[in-house]
C-alpha cells in the first residue's frame, strides 16, 4: 500500500532549529568538557576558566549554526526546501516535486527515526533529515501505516 501525502515545504528556519536540536541531542557530551573546565574555577579562582568554558560552548554552537545555515544556501540543497509531496511504501520514500521529478530514498538510507508529538523525524545524516508533519497525511490510516512501516524496518519500537 502506498501512502500519498499533501505537498509540504520545509522552511529553512525550521530546518536550522531542528538540526541544532538534533546535534545537541546527539552530542550532549561535548558540554561536559567545558563544565569541567569551569569547575576548575573553584580550585583556582579565576575568571579565565569560566569565560574559557563559555567561549568554547558558544563557538561550538556557532560552528554548527553556520554549518546548518550554509546547507540552506547551497544550490545542490535547494531541492530540500521546495514544496514536495511524498509517496511512501515498503521499498522507499519517494520525494516528488511534481509528477515527473522526484528522488527516492531507500529505507536502508535512514539511520534513525523518531516520532514526536506532531511529526516524524527521519535522520539520514547529521545535516540531512526528512521531516513529515502529521498534518500532511490525508487520514489517520496513513499515520497507522507509517507507524507500521517504521516498526517493520526496526526504526521505532
Amino acid at each position: 500500500m502506498i501512502i500519498k501525502t499533501k505537498k509540504y515545504k520545509l522552511e529553512t528556519s525550521t530546518y536550522i532549529k531542528m538540526a541544532m536540536l538534533e546535534i545537541l541531542r546527539k552530542q550532549w557530551w561535548f558540554i561536559i568538557g567545558p563544565i569541567a573546565i569551569a569547575c576548575l574555577a573553584f580550585i583556582w579562582p579565576s575568571w579565565w576558566f569560566i569565560s574559557g568554558a563559555i567561549l568554547i560552548v558558544v563557538l561550538y554552537l556557532l560552528f554548527w549554526a553556520v554549518q546548518f545555515t550554509g546547507v540552506t544556501q547551497l544550490e545542490q540543497n535547494k531541492i530540500i526546501f521546495e514544496k514536495m509531496a511524498y509517496e511512501i511504501d515498503g521499498r522507499q520514500i519517494l520525494m516528488k516535486i511534481n509528477e515527473k521529478q522526484g528522488m527516492p530514498v531507500n529505507w536502508d538510507m535512514i539511520k534513525t527515526a523518531k516520532k514526536t508529538k506532531d511529526a516524524y523525524f527521519l535522520s539520514l545524516s547529521k545535516a540531512q533529515f526528512i521531516h513529515l508533519p502529521f498534518r500532511i497525511f490525508n487520514n489517520p490510516n496513513d499515520l497507522k501505516m507509517m507507524d507500521a512501516y517504521l516498526k517493520r524496518k526496526n526504526l521505532i519500537a
